[in-house]
């Protein structure tokens, strides 16, 4: 298992199932890694096609509107100060879930310390280039929450 940093100014990817969940059950566990992310208890990195592939889902998926989905992103690009990565390189590491490729692309041109992701797909590989790819719940425990 590969040894995830301390949490002081961790770079951290955060996937698209983080947010919707933290959204969605604002009280839930994966709500307190946002928290911590608003809080600046780690340097939240994300890219356009991740906050693409939340609104969408949070509107096809869910049924948000696009007045609250717009206050998220904003919320999320606030947070993110100046960890807005625009990666130029295209990764096809997950062929059965290729928007699972966007997080790793975001990571790697971010130079993050590691994804953090509840999907499968992701948590199999363990690690991409040497970065670590932790459920949330590992995440949490870094961060000493429960």
């Amino acid at each position: 298992m590969n040894p995830v940093p301390s949490a002081a100014l961790l770079k951290a990817v955060l996937d698209t199932n983080i947010y919707i969940a933290a959204f969605q059950y604002p009280r839930g566990r994966n709500a307190a890694l946002w928290r911590e992310a608003r809080a600046g208890r780690f340097h939240l990195l994300v890219s356009p096609a991740i906050i693409r592939e939340m609104a969408r889902v949070l509107r096809s998926d869910s049924g948000w509107e696009d007045d609250p989905i717009q206050k998220v992103i904003r919320r999320i690009v606030d947070v993110a100060r100046g960890g807005i990565v625009h990666p130029r390189k295209t990764i096809h590491a997950v062929a059965a879930d290729p928007d699972d490729n966007r997080i790793i692309e975001c990571a790697v041109e971010g130079k993050a310390d590691l994804i953090v992701s509840n999907d499968h797909h992701l948590l199999d590989m363990k690690a991409w280039a040497g970065m670590p790819i932790v459920a949330s719940v590992d995440f949490r425990r870094t961060l000493g929450l429960k």
